[in-house]
């Protein structure tokens, strides 16, 4: 039975505070940070960049080398053409010559290395972010919100995306590098010939800076819109043979493809972006190069700047100028940036904490004390209080939207109570440890979903054989498994099976309950010999282990020990069927 009431517990934070805000997790004391404390490091575009590990040093090591090199050619080819003005012989400018070839295999050897790092780089920690995504969203299940579309665009486009994080922050640092450095050698050449650049490059900061502003924001809006088709895609997909039997083609395409115009619209203006920088760059480079050349041309004439020092410094203006391609790479950013915060808003859901805890010794005594749950504004349970009594078999029935499969997720630990607490045998579900609950608690659904490759590893998940059949047995899946070609070996794809066959085998795979076994509506398209042979089965496992049934069928209730009544979110009335059965209200919630 439970215990007098929910005591304080601790929650992730500085300090410790009695009960729970709503949907919050709690984590036990001396445990080790969840799930969810462990992946909050990789929502942020600075730490997603970070997971580079020993690339990102060498990327950058290599692109400095690549600068300094690319900064120091004009210097020595200068030095080169004023030897050969200057008619130093051929020893000089050869020399010089010689100089500059080394830099540019220098140049090209780095720009190798740069672009092989990166490739690793990227490629690495898409492998790494798309793995987090996986098991947080595996973790958090249904508690994200996120539809299944959405939920595969991000792992897939998204995470692709925040992986550049690191190159790209990389790739804009560097870039600003050889402007600044030109900037620099211009002042050393002439003061006059490091103003004119220094004007132009003002304006090619300022349109930088309102591109990378302006790409972000619609990044951003694209990637949304996109999450949603593929959203309403698998959906579709899911339901194709409905939409084929109903002749609904037509208007189920119209559906999913509703938001590409929002899509186009949004892809359009991020080419349209991309152009007006394009264009911006095309006009201020020039005239960074002309201003740059016409102080040059007037320094030579006055005797201040040699012919060498003028072709170093066309070649540095070019540089320059060439701060208008840094469009490419901080369109490249503002892509990772966006999916970073895609990536992010997944990873920083709370997954569910698990406490150290071994359930005690009982006979499967669930209680509700209190619990309340809600969907935003709807409230779905109301302070319901329950005592669901070790080893009985207890049916739950009620209308649609009374609560029934709300109880039912609770009572799994498959959603978390906004109020009020659940306990296993005197424990709240929050304490036990994540193995010991699942291997007591199992849970079989409506529409289970079989995963594996061959229907032994979807009924057993790990079981051996003997255990499997057993199970088969136990729901009559065995007659039809063992009839199939390969029999409990048959892959998945290619067993043709029907509804209730498919809920038999989700049936078998959660029979391996230890204490409670949770039914939610598990047996609804099984035909009613099947479901009668089922529920004589549940209903004679006396004193093993608790029943949870959540059904539609006055049979099944009536076979149960007791039956919870529920209505609007609260317990009507808990008591057995018979009884229950002289109310009209009760007989009409099976009409």
């Amino acid at each position: 039975m439970g215990r007098p009431g929910p005591r304080p517990r601790p929650r992730p934070g500085p300090r410790a505070e009695p009960g729970r805000p709503p949907r919050q997790r709690r984590t036990a004391p001396g445990r080790r940070p969840g799930a969810h404390e462990r992946e909050r490091g990789a929502a942020t575009l600075r730490t997603i960049a970070r997971h580079g590990g020993a690339w990102l040093p060498l990327i950058g090591l290599a692109s400095l080398a690549g600068t300094a090199s690319d900064l120091a050619l004009p210097a020595v080819l200068g030095r080169a053409v004023d030897a050969i003005v200057a008619g130093a012989g051929s020893a000089g400018g050869a020399r010089w010559m010689e100089f500059s070839a080394a830099l540019i295999v220098l140049s090209v050897a780095c720009d190798l290395v740069v672009a092989y790092a990166s490739t690793v780089c990227v490629a690495d920690t898409t492998a790494w972010l798309r793995r987090r995504l996986v098991r947080h969203l595996l973790a958090i299940g249904p508690r994200g919100g996120f539809e299944t579309g959405d939920s595969v665009s991000r792992v897939t486009a998204n995470a692709a995306d925040a992986a550049l994080a690191g190159p790209s922050l990389l790739s804009v640092v560097t870039g600003v590098l050889p402007p600044i450095g030109s900037l620099v050698l211009l002042a050393l050449i002439d003061p006059w010939l490091a103003g004119a650049f220094l004007a132009g490059l003002t304006l090619v900061a300022v349109m930088l800076r309102a591109f990378a502003r302006r790409t972000a924001d619609v990044l951003i809006r694209y990637q949304r819109v996109q999450g949603r088709i593929a959203a309403l895609l698998a959906e579709s997909l899911s339901g194709v043979r409905t939409i084929a039997a109903a002749g609904t083609l037509e208007r189920e395409t119209g559906r999913v493809l509703e938001p590409l115009p929002r899509l186009r619209e949004h892809g359009a203006r991020t080419w349209r972006v991309l152009s007006r920088a394009s264009a911006q760059a095309g006009i201020v480079g020039p005239l960074v190069q002309v201003a740059v050349l016409a102080a040059g041309g007037l320094a030579l004439g006055y005797g201040r700047i040699t012919a060498g020092d003028l072709f170093a410094a066309s070649r540095y203006a070019a540089m320059g100028a060439g701060l208008g391609a840094l469009t490419g790479v901080i369109g490249q950013l503002a892509r990772a940036r966006a999916g970073a915060r895609r990536t992010g808003e997944v990873l920083d859901v709370a997954a569910p904490g698990y406490g150290a805890e071994a359930p005690p010794e009982g006979p499967g005594t669930l209680r509700f004390r209190a619990v309340s749950a809600r969907e935003g504004e709807v409230t779905l349970l109301d302070s319901v209080d329950l005592t669901v009594p070790g080893g009985a078999a207890v049916a739950v029935v009620g209308r649609s939207g009374a609560g029934k499969s709300v109880l039912a997720a609770l009572a799994a630990r498959l959603r978390e109570p906004d109020e009020g607490e659940v306990y296993l045998d005197g424990v709240p579900l929050w304490r036990l440890d994540q193995g010991a609950l699942r291997a007591a608690i199992s849970c079989a659904f409506e529409r289970p979903v079989l995963v594996g490759e061959r229907i032994v590893d979807a009924v057993g998940l790990g079981q051996d054989l003997v255990s499997v059949r057993a199970a088969a047995r136990a729901t009559h899946a065995h007659d039809f498994v063992s009839r199939l070609p390969l029999g409990y070996d048959t892959p998945l794809a290619e067993a043709p099976m029907s509804g209730g066959e498919y809920q038999r085998l989700g049936l078998a795979r959660a029979w391996r309950a230890g204490r409670v076994l949770i039914l939610d509506d598990a047996t609804s398209s099984v035909d009613i010999v099947t479901e009668m042979q089922i529920s004589r089965t549940l209903t004679e496992d006396h004193g093993r282990r608790t029943r949870l049934i959540v059904t539609h069928r006055p049979a099944t209730a009536a076979r149960a020990d007791l039956v919870v009544w529920l209505e609007a979110g609260r317990v009507r009335a808990v008591g057995r069927h018979e009884v229950l059965w002289d109310d009209a209200r009760y007989r009409a919630v099976f009409q």
